[in-house]
């Protein structure tokens, strides 16, 4: 029977490598009916699952692979829908080689089934269909979920599901989170995100954009004078980290998070339609090796720059950037300079970038991830000359909610405490996603999101009948 397995993915169609960097439209185009068919023939359906195991919100993968076998779209989607509320984005944004492929049996002797794409086929064959999720009766339970990234919007999803009033609050103008001002158009078209939260209105939830909480409302004020029985915090980490070099203060130096979120959320990539300025010059080179750094360097070559240089300290084998990621940005155009460290930012006279300082970097012994630990070569440093550079090396927590709010243990790094069920040290409060536990992906907030729901769920049930007020 293995014999007969097509030993590779059905490839993803994708537009071709020079005519995508001119442009911010989708790069993958996703399979056809016939090709997703083909690719869930692959599945073996075995009796012991492991890719299920592999994912971080628990999708039945075997389940709605078989439906899509079946040409059975519409209920495929409702398999997945059950635990997670973004096929349509998870199927685009994951990193399922690490996840649910990772364990795919088929993957022991052949490449694993391709249930990303298979995820994003459903999703997007479902996205612009107009059904109404089911709810449960109302329990008369509210509950405020502050920030609508990925963990946020699956709390909310969940507990919406199981009929509690939620209401998202969220400090920016439009809904997402990250999946809006940090996952560029090219990788996640914002119509998908947008369509997906327009489903968790069908729902019941209502969103308050431009709404921060810790200055609008205290946690505190959501409870005592808005009436709320509950409360997820699904913050993100969204304060970027800066290397501390000198010349960190110059023109043309920006956080990956200030520069993909004026091409993202505030729509530089339709310029002149939206006149978001965004300076990127000639040359641009991108700190950091993960795939945040490759957004920004793939946003960069879009914005027109001539040369693109990721500058990461590592080798090759230690970038932390999705492989598929990776080549996208080499097929585009992209450089990598590896075991490379910038050292100093060098400006001219009116205070604008022109050159990046560099020291040559080898590998010694491994650090406290595993992972080799990179020294520098002595007399080895060169000057790379760039009008732009784009610091992308990690973000944290945003402090305006935890500083207002003394009773919320925080950790050293500015991350809420909460235990392994979301629950953080202020009673009827519960936290999950990067807020927690420092930037990770997208189905990992989720997974938490759902989690939290799940705790909240059994809180307020343990309260018994929401009492009528009056």
């Amino acid at each position: 029977m293995a014999s007969k397995i097509i030993p590779k993915k059905h490839p993803m169609p994708q537009q071709d490598p020079k005519v995508r960097a001119k442009n911010f439209d989708e790069v993958a185009l996703g399979y056809d009916e016939e090709t997703a068919v083909a690719e869930a023939g692959r599945c073996l359906n075995c009796k012991k699952p492991m890719c299920k195991e592999g994912c971080p919100v628990g999708v039945d993968i075997p389940e709605f692979i078989a439906l899509v076998k079946e040409r059975k779209f519409d209920e495929a989607a409702r398999v997945i829908k059950r635990t997670n509320a973004l096929p349509a984005v998870c199927g685009r944004v994951c990193p399922q080689e690490n996840q649910c492929e990772k364990n795919c049996i088929v993957g022991k002797k052949h490449e694993p089934v391709a249930i990303g794409r298979l995820e994003r086929f459903v999703g997007d064959y479902i996205v612009d269909k107009d059904e109404q999720p089911e709810v449960a009766e109302p329990t008369g339970y509210k509950v405020a979920v502050v920030g609508s990234g990925p963990a946020g919007l699956a709390c909310a999803a969940d507990l919406a599901r199981l009929g509690h009033s939620v209401t998202i609050f969220e400090a920016l103008h439009t809904p997402g989170g990250v999946l809006m001002y940090g996952i560029p158009e090219f990788r996640l078209p914002k119509r998908i995100v947008q369509k997906e939260i327009q489903n968790l209105k069908k729902m019941g939830v209502q969103i308050e954009t431009n709404t921060i909480i810790g200055q609008i409302h205290s946690l505190d004020e959501l409870f005592e004078e808005e009436g709320f029985d509950a409360a997820f915090l699904g913050t993100g980490a969204g304060t970027p980290y800066f290397m501390n070099i000198p010349g960190e203060n110059l023109n043309g130096v920006y956080s990956a998070n200030e520069f993909l979120t004026r091409s993202n959320l505030m729509k530089a990539y339709s310029f002149p339609e939206y006149d978001t300025p965004t300076k990127v010059g000639k040359r641009v080179a991108v700190l950091g090796g993960g795939n945040v750094a490759m957004d920004a360097a793939r946003t960069a070559l879009r914005f027109g720059a001539e040369e693109v240089y990721i500058v990461y300290r590592r080798s090759r084998a230690e970038l932390p950037a999705r492989l598929e990621e990776v080549e996208h940005a080499e097929e585009e155009g992209v450089k990598f300079l590896f075991l490379t460290n910038p050292v100093r930012y060098i400006g001219n006279e009116e205070g604008w970038l022109t050159a990046l300082e560099c020291i040559k970097m080898e590998l010694g012994e491994p650090d406290a991830s595993g992972r080799r630990k990179p020294v520098p070569v002595p007399g080895s440093e060169f000057a790379l000359p760039v009008d732009v550079a784009v610091v992308a090396i990690g973000q944290g927590p945003n402090p305006l909610l935890t500083q207002n709010t003394p009773d919320l243990e925080t950790n050293k790094r500015g991350n809420i405490v909460a235990d392994e069920f979301g629950k953080t040290s202020k009673p009827g409060v519960f936290a999950g996603g990067d807020v927690v536990t420092g930037a990770a992906t997208v189905i990992k907030a989720m997974g938490a999101g759902r989690l939290a729901a799940k705790s909240i769920h059994e809180y307020l049930m343990a309260k018994g009948p929401k009492k009528e007020q009056g």
